[in-house]
């Protein structure tokens, strides 16, 4: 099966006062490069959570976003700094006696100097957690590996679809071939008579050139080859797993026979057929970029 490398998956799970959501989403990559944003407590939770989205992906730049609220418990409480108030609230009392100001210094403006009241973090067991995070990220995983094997799915067939049309100018190459030459021996033949007229003809002569001509045109080996890669382009669209790498490269083999075709057709008809085939082969290398 063909998955594509971009996909998308979102999923979100509510355990009482506590809601967890994970978003994926992934453009093309040579390797598989998890980038993972999650809340700084789910940090012990990280290597596993690679490990997990493993199983769902091979390959492609994938964005992971977890999120983690609980209302029921903030994870912050409020501390109150006494001493700091006491030297605040002493040294307020000596700027009065230095310079005879009357002292009226409320408990709410001292509460608003600095530090005074600061808020700390409570250390949390996050070892329950892992289990309702889990489940969400598998359902977000199973999303996201979905929408990859849709789109895939319509990658897999525009590429048989450019398959099926390469073969049929490797076809009409082969049929054209042989005319080639017959084309050329009679062209040959015509041009040695018209210049010996009525002196004999050596056509042992004229079929050596013809087969030295012949031998510098054949397209038989590449056509052969182009045909087997094609097999094998098909074949591969029907495996599982990653296939991106191998497709790439089989696309490179293609292209490497189409060039050695270009350049021994002579005729227009032949010529303008190969360039036709090198364009479906472009056009399969580009859309290979995007399997995974």
């Amino acid at each position: 099966m063909a998955n594509s490398m971009t996909g998308y998956g979102r999923a979100e799970k509510i355990q009482g006062e506590r809601k967890f959501t994970v978003e994926l989403k992934s453009v093309n990559n040579r390797y598989l490069d998890l980038n993972i944003r999650l809340p700084r407590q789910f940090n012990p939770f990280e290597a596993k959570i690679r490990e997990e989205l493993k199983c769902y992906m091979e390959r492609g730049k994938v964005d992971v976003f977890i999120s983690y609220e609980d209302t029921e418990n903030a994870g912050t409480s409020v501390r109150y700094n006494k001493k700091l108030a006491a030297e605040y609230l002493q040294h307020i009392r000596e700027i009065a006696d230095d310079f005879g100001l009357e002292d009226k210094v409320s408990a709410a403006k001292l509460s608003a100097y600095p530090d005074v009241f600061t808020t700390e973090e409570e250390t949390e067991d996050v070892t329950p957690l892992w289990e309702p995070l889990q489940e969400t990220i598998r359902e977000a995983a199973r999303q996201f590996a979905s929408a990859r094997a849709k789109e895939g799915e319509f990658l897999k067939n525009d590429l048989l679809q450019k398959l099926e049309e390469m073969e049929q100018g490797v076809n009409f190459l082969s049929e054209r071939a042989p005319k080639i030459i017959s084309e050329y021996q009679r062209q040959l033949s015509e041009k040695v008579r018209a210049m010996l007229q009525d002196t004999a003809i050596d056509e042992g002569r004229i079929l050596q050139e013809v087969a030295i001509y012949s031998d510098k045109v054949c397209i038989d080996e590449e056509l052969t080859r182009l045909r087997s890669h094609i097999a094998a382009t098909r074949q591969e669209l029907q495996n599982e797993g990653s296939i991106g790498r191998k497709l790439d490269f089989l696309a490179q083999e293609l292209n490497r026979e189409a060039n050695t075709i270009l350049s021994k057709t002579i005729d227009v008809e032949s010529s303008n057929t190969a360039i036709a085939i090198k364009t479906e082969i472009e056009k399969i290398r580009e859309q290979i970029q995007n399997l995974e």
